[in-house]
């Protein structure tokens, strides 16, 4: 795909996972530090740009719950490890000059304001990335989830998830050396193939409201700012049918 595509508006999925680097927990600065040179980038080529971070580098609510603990508890521990991260790429992107505000699912106004849909577009208009904190608020729901339902309600033009790989594949890339990346699916590919993008709620989610999906590899430089206009490598998922037919 070379044609340039049109989203003013957009919103990227970050998995807490991308913020290690080479470390097993927690955060490498060197590698938010450059994400979030990234996400500069993006804003001032003009685009409004929003975020949702999950928060497996600092605590897992599935594995947690797997382990045995309460499952709605583990999933609060999980939103609130969401916003350790969401105040971390507050902190470097305001030292780059970026204008920005967390707004939390959950109350925590000491450090950051309640998500409300209308002053989180109202942020975004004035030109500051806003960022999603404690995914949708209630458990049982994944930070992919609360991604879409975001980018949904925030009238975004496109969601983009921010991978280990440039890309969906057919199998993992890191276990087979024949796995064969996709250029573009449909959403009804990617759940009748269970292909491990995000979660089927996610899927379906943007399968109702024909909310394009960019999948991309975050650790990839200028990957982000290049698949909003069509360059690089990324799988492209859309309603197929609506594309063929136009």
């Amino acid at each position: 795909m070379t044609e340039t595509i049109p989203f003013p508006r957009v919103l990227l999925k970050l998995s807490g996972e991308a913020l290690m680097g080479d470390q097993g927990h927690g955060h490498d600065l060197i590698t938010v530090n450059r994400i979030c040179q990234e996400i500069q980038a993006v804003v001032e080529a003009g685009r409004q740009v929003c975020l949702v971070v999950g928060g497996g580098n600092i605590f897992r609510g599935m594995k947690a719950a797997e382990s045995g603990m309460e499952r709605a508890s583990a999933d609060y521990m999980g939103m609130l490890a969401t916003v350790m991260n969401a105040l971390a790429l507050q902190n470097i992107l305001e030292q780059l000059g970026t204008e920005t505000r967390v707004l939390s699912a959950i109350r925590m106004d000491s450090v950051c304001e309640p998500y409300i849909r209308r002053r989180a577009i109202r942020h975004m208009e004035r030109g500051r990335v806003v960022i999603c904190a404690a995914g949708t608020g209630n458990p049982y729901f994944t930070t992919d989830t609360a991604a879409a339902l975001r980018a949904i309600e925030l009238d975004c033009d496109v969601l983009l998830k921010g991978t280990q790989v440039d890309g969906v594949y057919d199998k993992d890339p890191n276990k087979h050396a024949d796995a064969v990346r996709y250029t573009d699916l449909g959403y009804r590919e990617v759940l009748s193939k269970d292909l491990k993008v995000m979660d089927g709620a996610a899927i379906a989610l943007a399968r109702e409201n024909d909310l394009p999906i960019l999948v991309f590899s975050i650790h990839t430089p200028g990957a982000f700012k290049d698949a909003l206009s069509g360059n690089g490598k990324f799988t492209l998922i859309e309603n197929k049918s609506k594309r063929d037919a136009a």
